[in-house]
């Protein structure tokens, strides 16, 4: 089954005087998908969403949003697309009901349906019984999540987050996170999502493109771009002991199966060719150290990035 390309671009390229901030940039983003956008700061990020909002114009190439150019239409993107951003602002002197019906006004729906959304949109993303509290007794989570239903009172097609879990503590994270996924599950939702919270990212994203220079270096779901990456040591064990010392970790990295081992105080990551737990486990404990946690795991976002912005990029 082909996949519907809601968002192209193709060769986008963005400079400001002799500085690139995007280059050569060329990418699909699939209809009902969530796509993870990371990258440390400076990578080109936000000039990406900036230029898919026609917020910015293009130094070259093509960029084209529900099958419109951003750059020529940009009032016509901007009914198809909702944007949160890193700051979301509000009139913090009305209720979190009225900045959704001043939204939707602009927006020119018409004020009964108006109503009956942002009443909805308010018990989706849970603030029904602060509805008609002013913004300004709201929490950085709580505006967020007002800031969801904002941009979700014209049904958009696309919804683009930059940052949208900054600021916010562990259990609004989870539950801005879990809305998310909902949203797009059940809406068919395209969802672009701009982090560098590897975690967040990991737990909700299809698929994920690292940006580095202005460039995107890589693309593609995760355990993708892990195969590709660690196909010479597929096999990742996580290993707590105690004492561990200098010996035990050389008698590992001897094993002919062990490509090799990071340490953080007990722990060990222990980058593998072939499965070798068992005798990981024994070396251990034959040299006297006590061996508390020996497990298996996938490769994730952590090892991915540390993989390309530590110094690995040709691997």
């Amino acid at each position: 089954m082909v996949k519907e390309n809601i968002i192209e671009l193709k060769e986008l390229t963005k400079k400001y005087g002799e500085v690139t901030a995007v280059d050569r940039l060329t990418l699909s983003v699939h209809r009902g998908e969530i796509f993870g956008l990371l990258g440390p700061n400076g990578a080109g990020k936000t000039t990406t969403i900036l230029m898919l909002l026609g917020l910015s114009e293009p130094t070259s190439g093509k960029v084209k949003v529900c099958d419109i150019d951003p750059t020529f239409q940009p009032l016509l993107v901007k009914e198809k697309v909702g944007y949160l951003p890193d700051e979301v602002g509000f009139y913090e002197n009305l209720s979190g009901l009225d900045n959704l019906l001043y939204t939707a006004a602009l927006n020119r729906i018409e004020s009964a349906t108006a109503r009956q959304r942002a009443r909805d949109l308010l018990e989706l993303v849970g603030l029904t019984q602060r509805a008609v509290d002013k913004v300004q007794t709201y929490s950085r989570g709580m505006k967020q999540r007002l800031g969801l239903a904002d941009i979700l009172i014209k049904e958009p097609e696309v919804i683009i987050l930059d940052e949208p879990t900054s600021g916010i503590d562990p259990e609004g994270v989870r539950e801005l996170l879990a809305l998310i996924k909902q949203l797009s599950r059940e809406r068919n939702m395209t969802v672009l999502l701009s982090s560098h919270y590897l975690h967040q990212v990991q737990l909700i994203c299809d698929r994920v493109g690292l940006f580095v220079e202005g460039k995107l270096i890589a693309v593609g779901p995760i355990k993708e771009l892990a195969g590709n990456l660690f196909k010479n040591e597929p096999i990742l064990l996580k290993a707590e002991a105690e004492p561990v010392d200098d010996r035990i970790i050389s008698i590992i990295g001897a094993n002919q199966h062990v490509a090799r081992v990071e340490q953080s105080g007990n722990q060990l990551l222990i980058h593998c060719r072939e499965q070798v737990s068992a005798e990981i486990a024994n070396i251990i404990v034959s040299h006297g150290a006590r061996l508390t946690h020996l497990s298996q795991h996938d490769y994730g976002l952590d090892e991915i990035y540390h993989r390309y912005f530590e110094g690995g990029r040709s691997a």
